[in-house]
C-alpha cells in the first residue's frame, strides 16, 4: 500500500515519523513522509496529489487529539478523499493517553483508527493497514 506519513499541525517532532516511516516500509508499504508541522490544508493538497491507500498521522507533543480532529474533518469535507482510510496515534492529549471520549470523537469524525504510542498500538496499526490492504486486493 501507498501510506502518506504525516505529523500534526503543532508538532514539530521528526523521530517519531522516522520510526514509523521505518516500521511501515518494513512491512512493504511504500511511504510517502510529509514531515512535521502539516496543516489540514498542506495534507488535503497532499492526499490528492500522491493518492494514498491509507493515512497515518502522528504526534508526540500532546496535541494530537486537537490537530488529528481538525485533519480528518478537512479530509472528510472532501468528496474525493471522504473514504480514505485515516489512522491517528501516538500522545494524544496532554494528561498522556487519550481517553475513550477523545477516542469516540475522532472516529465519529471520520478517522477509521484510533491508537496510542505504545507497543501495542504499533502492532495495531500493522493490523490495521493489513486489514486494509486485504479490502483492497
Amino acid at each position: 500500500m501507498k501510506i502518506l506519513l504525516s505529523g500534526t499541525a503543532s508538532d514539530s517532532h521528526t523521530w517519531n515519523l522516522v520510526y514509523l516511516g521505518l516500521f511501515l516500509e518494513e512491512r512493504g508499504h511504500d511511504v510517502v513522509a510529509l514531515g512535521p508541522c502539516v496543516g489540514p490544508r498542506l495534507l488535503t493538497a497532499a492526499c490528492r496529489r500522491h493518492a494514498p491507500d491509507a493515512v497515518v498521522l502522528s504526534s508526540v507533543n500532546g496535541h494530537g487529539y486537537r490537530d488529528a480532529l481538525a485533519a480528518v474533518r478537512a479530509l472528510r469535507a472532501e468528496p474525493e478523499l471522504a473514504a480514505l482510510p485515516v489512522a491517528a496515534g501516538g500522545k494524544l492529549g496532554i494528561a498522556g493517553r487519550s481517553g475513550e471520549t477523545e477516542a469516540a470523537r475522532l472516529r465519529a469524525a471520520g478517522c477509521d483508527a484510533v491508537l496510542g504510542d505504545g507497543a501495542g498500538d504499533l502492532e495495531a496499526l500493522g493490523a490495521f493497514l493489513a486489514a486494509r490492504a486485504q479490502v483492497a486486493a
